[in-house]
């Protein structure tokens, strides 16, 4: 349920590069022209462009793309110009380090994204970094925070349909247990968080509800200050229902007092291949505001029509 509008006819990739490169022409830079091409391209087309850029000019456009534009709407572009993979390679990056450390985005990062999609961010982290995910993961995280971060990034999860209802039963149970003995960093909690499927985890969460009379994350509400509780409540909820744990973000970002411009721009270039509509739908139902209005009433200018272009509006 994407957002994102890409023309019936697109023109061929040097075209665009050649648009890109008037619009980086002269005085001033063409902020509509670029909005008018990158906004309106998948990625398989977003990564030809940057390939054909660099064999007609022998210049990196994501280079050109940092010099010529500034602040929220640089990143904006950045980001969504970059192919998906070597996007959450760097946002992954990004969060391993000391002033721009994210135990949020590397969860969401391991918990939104398929498997087939989170090993091919692990092997272009590798060939990007010359390290592994991993271990930069277990590097700059520490406790029990380390004990859930490792595991989610590091799973490869079967992706199908199928489930087992008597383990959805028994491990209902093993939550249930590990819940009340307020062992919230046990190796087999963490172990079927991390390992399950996201349809058996939705069963397992179904037969706590049923078993128990309320929702997991309910329980885990046992001390609203603790840091590791709320990450662990929103690795569940963002594999198993993640427009709801997207819609929270974006309201958390837009409601702030100063809009939380990095969760915005991640969520909305992230999302806008992959499920934004149902995001949208989300925020509509819990804030009775549509999102595009929301983000509209709090940004402005190049930033506010990137935005815009990625969720479907024709006119941005």
């Amino acid at each position: 349920m994407a957002t994102l509008k890409v023309p019936s006819t697109v023109p061929p990739p040097s075209e665009d590069c050649e648009q890109l490169q008037k619009a980086f022409a002269g005085w001033g830079t063409n902020e509509a022209l670029i909005i008018q091409i990158l906004a309106h391209r998948n990625g398989a087309q977003r990564k030809k462009i940057q390939e054909t850029y660099y064999e007609a000019y022998g210049e990196d456009l994501l280079k050109d793309l940092d010099s010529e534009l500034s602040s929220d709407f640089q990143r904006a572009v950045m980001l969504w110009t970059l192919e998906p993979a070597e996007r959450d390679a760097y946002l992954v990056n990004e969060a391993t380090k000391k002033l721009t450390a994210s135990n949020w985005v590397l969860m969401e990062i391991a918990c939104s994204r398929s498997s087939d999609h989170l090993f091919c961010v692990r092997k272009t982290y590798h060939a990007k970094y010359k390290k592994s995910i991993e271990e930069d993961v277990a590097h700059h995280t520490s406790g029990d925070f380390r004990r859930l971060l490792v595991p989610l990034v590091s799973a490869f999860r079967y992706e199908g349909d199928e489930v087992n209802m008597s383990l959805a039963k028994s491990e209902a149970k093993i939550f249930n247990q590990k819940i009340n003995d307020k062992a919230y960093n046990d190796d087999e909690l963490i172990r079927i968080l991390t390992t399950r499927s996201k349809a058996q985890l939705n069963a397992t969460l179904n037969q706590y509800n049923d078993q128990f009379g309320k929702a997991i994350t309910k329980d885990l509400k046992a001390d609203p200050k603790d840091e590791y509780l709320k990450l662990l409540r929103s690795a569940i909820k963002c594999l198993t229902i993640p427009e709801k744990y997207y819609e929270k973000v974006l309201r958390l970002a837009i409601n702030k007092l100063g809009t939380d411009e990095w969760a915005l721009t991640r969520v909305i270039i992230t999302r806008a291949e992959v499920d934004l509509k149902r995001i949208a739908e989300e925020y509509l139902r819990r804030n009775s505001v549509p999102l595009d209005k929301a983000i509209a009433g709090d940004t402005s200018g190049d930033y506010e029509r990137m935005l815009l272009a990625l969720m479907g509006h024709d006119d941005a």
